[in-house]
């Protein structure tokens, strides 16, 4: 099953017989109190660093968020998606709670977005599911309701089948353009967590053959070395099923760690993606280090 994804020149395919998708979640002002201050001034020059920083680092789709509190979350999101259009080619996940928000960055976009995301809940299934049949998007389906967020797999599948059959029965939305999160705890809380997570992936392929995907910090946090857990934990999800992720693609460690789980399971045909990342690393570090010996010099 392949979800389509494009931007108006450049097309991404999220897919088990594919590379795994990288989606970059730095476009975010959550947590980044100047990145906040900034766009509550109507500043968006960070974008502009955050998107080459992304793009650098290996991302295949860009997450955008402008929820900056105090700010006009409608105005940024238009802003936002026009400066990342003309900067990147990469095709774009809105991201947003808000329903005016998600309509605004979807009307502005150029191409076939990312929708991020939808609830169980009925509430927001009726809001959000027309919006993405008009716009022709696809959309990250988290399986929970009003009533909890699940903690057993079958239940989480349970909840998915609701909003598959809603979104495909009701709104006609296809079903390969419904990407479920099987949702990733934090292991801080709870060891037994990632264990979950990896069965309901594994039900969710069995079940539906969609296509899912994880916010993959949201395992590490809480918890001391981040980076080494995501790296760890991706490789054993991609195993799973997992075809995409919501990550911070300046991480080397871990976007390594994906384009290993990508060259060791046959998605990588002779090893030619894995190489060229290499030998693009090796030009980056010859680089800085004659940058470095030139600044050096009297």
């Amino acid at each position: 099953m392949e979800t389509v994804l494009r931007s108006a020149s450049k097309e991404v395919v999220i897919s088990p017989e594919r590379a795994f998708c990288i989606i970059g979640e730095r476009i975010n002002p959550t947590g980044r109190k100047i990145f906040q201050e900034q766009l509550r001034r109507g500043d968006l020059s960070r974008i502009e660093t955050d998107v080459a920083q992304q793009v650098a680092g290996g991302a295949m789709v860009l997450d955008v968020n402008m929820g900056a509190p105090l700010a006009d979350e409608k105005e940024l999101m238009v802003a936002a998606v026009k400066l990342i259009q003309k900067l990147t080619d990469l095709p774009l996940c809105i991201d947003s709670s808000i329903i005016e928000v998600l309509d605004a960055g979807l009307a502005t976009y150029q191409g076939k977005a990312l929708v991020n995301s939808v609830t169980a809940e009925d509430e927001r299934l009726e809001a959000i599911l027309p919006l993405v049949r008009r716009y022709g998007a696809a959309v990250i389906a988290l399986p929970n309701d009003e009533e909890e967020i699940p903690d057993e797999p079958a239940r989480r599948v349970e909840l998915a089948r609701k909003i598959i059959d809603t979104a495909t029965g009701r709104f006609g939305i296809p079903v390969e353009d419904i990407v479920i999160d099987p949702l990733a705890m934090p292991v801080g809380a709870d060891t037994s967590v990632v264990v979950k997570t990896m069965e309901t992936i594994g039900l969710l392929r069995e079940e539906f053959g969609v296509n899912t995907t994880l916010g993959a910090s949201n395992v590490s946090f809480g918890m001391p070395d981040r980076h080494t857990l995501g790296a760890a934990f991706l490789p054993m999800a991609i195993h799973s099923g997992l075809t995409s992720a919501i990550l911070d693609a300046r991480s080397p460690q871990i976007v390594r760690s994906v384009q290993a789980a990508d060259l060791l399971l046959d998605r990588d045909p002779w090893g030619a993606a894995w190489i060229a990342a290499h030998r693009a690393q090796q030009a980056a570090q010859a680089q800085a280090a004659q940058a470095q010996a030139a600044q050096a010099q009297p």
